[in-house]
């Protein structure tokens, strides 16, 4: 009996370690977006929000909002805001925008990471058009413009925490896209293979 019951068992044991395995595999992928989902309910980090357009409500209380780029050592661009700071109203639609430009010698790809502080304002500052988390391409010596249209949400003055806030600042960060060496490797490959056809 104990013979007859042992494969069961071991095929049982087996199933269950690769349910386990791909299981945690799942995971592992789906943690990026769902951190990025979370991060968005909830606001935590400064995770601002998105949305399509304002609430429709503006008060006449105003807000500074500050503005602030970092690009990391790995990525040869100059990038920052084009003004420090600006005053809004809470509520209004407001619009300004960074600059990037690849001081390199080849083409590079980036893609911008984001927070705000302080953090408790993060669900209360709406973004309604970003460059974020979307890859950048920018040739040698490219210039772009990288425009953002954001709100702070006027339930920002019923939060006990933040009654007195007075400035927020929007900062991102320039990340060089891992497969970026691969991908400008594999253009010249195909242009190569064209030119080799003609």
């Amino acid at each position: 009996m104990s013979q007859d019951g042992q494969p069961k068992s071991y095929t049982r044991t087996v199933y269950m370690c690769c349910a386990m395995t791909f299981g945690m595999l799942g995971l592992s992928y789906a943690s990026v977006p769902l951190y990025d989902w979370f991060c968005r309910v909830t606001g935590y980090a400064g995770t601002t929000q998105r949305a399509e357009d304002t609430t429709g409500t503006v008060l006449d209380r105003k807000i500074v909002v500050r503005f602030d780029a970092n690009t990391s050592n790995n990525l040869a661009w100059d990038f920052k805001p084009f003004e420090r700071e600006i005053t809004v109203r809470i509520g209004e639609k407001s619009q300004t925008h960074y600059v990037a430009k690849n001081i390199g010698s080849s083409p590079s790809f980036g893609t911008a990471s984001f927070n705000v502080s302080p953090q408790q304002a993060g669900p209360y500052f709406s973004k309604i058009e970003c460059f974020c988390f979307t890859e950048q391409e920018l040739a040698a010596g490219e210039k772009v413009d990288m425009p953002v249209i954001f709100f702070v949400d006027p339930d920002i003055v019923n939060d006990p925490l933040l009654k007195d806030l007075g400035a927020i600042t929007l900062s991102y960060t320039f990340f060089p896209d891992e497969d970026a060496e691969q991908k400008v490797t594999d253009r010249s490959k195909v242009g190569d293979e064209s030119n080799s056809k003609l």
